[in-house]
């Protein structure tokens, strides 16, 4: 008899934190929005919009009178925009670098940075390739360039030609490659492609048999269900182990629980960085994020949330 163990996160116990009360006149901007009513733009990296929309749509339904009109673009436009003051508001991967910190407080203005949540990056695959699994080395020789076909990991492939394909090539996920998975090294390929978003990448892999799809969790989870346990059921999502050889034991996807204790070795922080002076809509947002309800939002999304105690409970099935 077999037994198998599996994590399911089963709670996210919060703590009560303040929040805010209606203020706010207009300024010098124009600007007239209070901390529960007006509109405002803010911007967000497309690969966080599923969860961003869906905070923007909770936050708005708490506060009628407010209204947030969400800019997707890619993390470096991003930056531009907070950082010459366009807009008060970006969700990305990443905190403020040192001299862009220094250039915001230098107008007179000081920037917040609010940790919201946890997603994995994920590598998706046709849902007819079974080579589900993937070491840490594997993918960093993909990404390199130092492997260009399938049967240089699967000995026998009949696949060919590795095609490798991103959301944007100025994306938060792009950048994470560069930065955490190649140290500072450029991405690598003789097949490699840059769609326009997230949602393109998926529609590639979906009719490419050949094909690895660098992608954000938070665009995978099947809204069906509820336990956040499976993911979209036209593609495969890779495990990827941090061993020599990837074997089903000892591989792991971007579930909660993996993200939580390490075990799914990439994971980024999702920011809000803040530039509030008038701390009116645009900062409510983000601190509405960090609160219970924001956080619960991200939590049953399928991400793993900055704040709150994680319940995690093992449950043994045995298997004949």
């Amino acid at each position: 008899m077999k037994e198998n163990k599996f994590y399911i996160i089963v709670g996210l116990l919060l703590p009560s934190l303040f929040f805010f009360s209606c203020s706010g006149k207009k300024d010098k901007s124009g600007r007239t929005d209070t901390r529960s009513s007006g509109t405002i733009q803010f911007v967000a990296d497309e690969s966080f919009s599923p969860i961003i929309e869906e905070l923007r749509e909770q936050f708005e339904f708490k506060f009628p009178n407010a209204r947030l009109q969400a800019q997707y673009t890619n993390e470096v436009e991003g930056m531009k925009q907070i950082t010459d003051m366009k807009t008060n508001l970006l969700f990305t991967s990443r905190a403020l670098k040192p001299n862009e910190d220094a250039y915001i407080r230098k107008n007179s203005r000081i920037p917040e940075v609010f940790p919201i949540g946890y997603d994995g990056l994920s590598f998706i695959i046709n849902r007819e390739n079974n080579d589900t699994c993937i070491t840490v080395k594997d993918i960093k020789r993909i990404l390199g360039g130092e492997v260009t076909d399938w049967s240089q990991i699967y000995p026998g492939s009949k696949r060919g030609k590795i095609e490798l394909v991103f959301d944007n090539k100025e994306s938060a996920t792009v950048r994470y490659v560069v930065d955490s998975i190649l140290n500072g090294k450029t991405i690598e390929g003789e097949n490699m492609y840059a769609a326009k978003n997230s949602k393109e990448v998926i529609e590639y892999v979906d009719k490419t048999p050949n094909s690895i799809g660098v992608i954000g969790s938070n665009w995978l989870n099947d809204r069906r269900d509820s336990t956040n346990t499976t993911f979209k059921k036209n593609i495969h999502v890779m495990s990827v182990s941090l061993q020599d050889k990837a074997t089903p034991m000892n591989s792991w996807k971007p579930y909660q629980a993996y993200l939580l204790d390490g075990r799914y070795p990439f994971v980024r922080t999702i920011y809000a960085i803040v530039v509030d002076p008038r701390k009116a809509l645009p900062w409510s947002f983000a601190n509405y994020i960090t609160g219970p309800q924001g956080q619960l939002i991200v939590f049953k999304s399928g991400l793993l949330p900055y704040r709150g105690d994680i319940i995690i409970k093992t449950v043994n099935v045995k298997r004949k």
